[in-house]
């Protein structure tokens, strides 16, 4: 039967070339408007961890006091560097990294060779069993070198690829702002996105170029090239001192707690640490902390803007407005074949039978419409990342997923708008059997 009426549609749609052509159109623009706007909002709104991101944990303390306090009655989104610290003193959980970005001058090897700037973290060595960071040679750097602040960094793959191409990075030197760096260890391709575990305005840009020990950066004084809040600016000519023993936040923090006791305890722990500090004099207003996995801290942070989810509205808008016009042109095309349709009617078909028949020519309309659609979707993000900044335009893209659900949503949406136009045709035709 399904196959029979897949025949039917195919040779009802050559009939009228221009109505057909019309409608293939109308969804493929439809679909192509909605599609466009989605992409980025799709990149921006995913979970950039999934398999981990309910037990990834970033907390807050509050170490400004209720006057600096967002609208919302938020502490501020980073660390201190003095409670960052004491947190990674503090033994628990088993994996915990205190983490911020920086950025180093990088020298090639060869007198031809010009410097250029690379982005880079500052961490401790399980940030790379936090975040499930793929090594594609060696490993991160051990404890002990953790502990002597030694000159080792792990290289992203595309810095790795660039630096020595056709060889192996493990045991090479680098030149960071003139000082040299053993190479222990490149990630494999490794690009969450949003980057989670430092929510910024750039928060759809590439991971970072390097890795290095959290405290050889300290150690060599590498100032941070990421958010800076100071309720107080540190003294004057106090120096990286100064800035280490102020009340500005710019360290990230993250902790991996893997079931709900781990939360709760660790939850206490953070209560109990700035009561603790509240009791020495440092705080003198009642405790406040934060502890959010990644969808909260996401969601909190607000990754995608009100103005993306208004544009994808508005997209999805110009969709059922594509459609809505879609039903008129269906209910033109039926009309032009009634005939056919009284005609089968007359010779035994039943309503049901018709509605299947034009019900399939709706599908079909959507299926081609779709495809056109998809061509007009790679299109329009082909344009859009023409035109957006740099740290959105290489997320812009349609991947599997999204182009299924391109197809899924054209074929749907069009058998929706269809079934009316379906319906009415097959009574119509019935009725006027009937009356005759």
């Amino acid at each position: 039967m399904l196959s029979y009426a897949f025949r039917m549609a195919v040779h009802s749609l050559k009939r009228n070339r221009f109505l057909t052509s019309l409608m293939f159109l109308a969804v493929a623009i439809g679909i192509a408007g909605a599609m466009s706007t989605y992409t980025i909002y799709y990149a921006m709104s995913g979970d950039p961890i999934p398999w981990k991101s309910a037990t990834l944990f970033t907390p807050q303390i509050d170490a400004w006091g209720p006057a600096a306090r967002d609208e919302n009655g938020e502490p501020s989104d980073q660390l201190t560097y003095q409670d960052a610290v004491a947190l990674m003193r503090a033994g628990q959980p088993q994996h915990r990294a205190a983490m911020y970005r920086t950025a180093l001058t990088l020298t090639p090897e060869g007198i031809e060779q010009i410097p250029f700037l690379i982005r880079a973290r500052a961490t401790f060595r399980d940030f790379f069993t936090l975040f499930d960071v793929p090594m594609r040679q060696g490993a991160a750097w051990t404890q002990a070198d953790e502990t002597a602040a030694a000159n080792d960094v792990v290289l992203s793959a595309k810095l790795a690829n660039r630096l020595f191409p056709r060889q192996s990075a493990t045991g090479r030197t680098v030149t960071l702002n003139d000082k040299q760096y053993r190479v222990v260890g490149v990630t494999g391709e490794w690009n969450p996105a949003p980057r989670f575990y430092e929510v910024g305005r750039d928060a759809m840009a590439d991971s970072e170029d390097l890795f290095l020990p959290f405290t050889t950066a300290i150690d060599r004084q590498m100032s941070s090239d990421g958010h800076t809040s100071c309720n107080h600016d540190p003294d004057a000519g106090s120096g990286w001192e100064g800035l280490l023993a102020s009340d500005c936040t710019w360290i990230q923090f993250w902790v991996e707690l893997r079931n709900p006791a781990e939360v709760s305890r660790y939850r206490a722990f953070l209560n109990h640490y700035a009561e603790e500090q509240r009791r020495v004099g440092r705080f003198n207003w009642p405790p406040l902390t934060r502890l959010r996995d990644v969808r909260a801290w996401l969601a909190y942070k607000r990754v995608v803007p009100d103005q993306l989810r208004t544009t994808t509205l508005l997209g999805f808008g110009f969709l059922v407005v594509c459609l809505v016009n879609s039903i008129g042109l269906m209910l033109a095309k039926f009309a032009s074949h009634g005939g056919e349709l009284a005609v089968r009617r007359a010779l035994g078909a039943s309503k049901a039978q018709l509605f299947l028949q034009c019900l399939t020519e709706t599908a079909v309309i959507g299926a081609v419409g779709g495809v056109l659609g998809l061509v007009l979707t790679l299109l329009g993000v082909a344009a859009e990342r023409a035109i957006l900044p740099s740290q959105l335009a290489h997320v812009a893209h349609v991947d599997l997923v999204l182009a299924t659900q391109t197809l899924v949503l054209a074929v749907l949406a069009t058998i929706c708008v269809g079934i009316f136009p379906a319906w009415r045709a097959s009574r119509q035709y019935s009725g006027k059997l009937q009356s005759s």
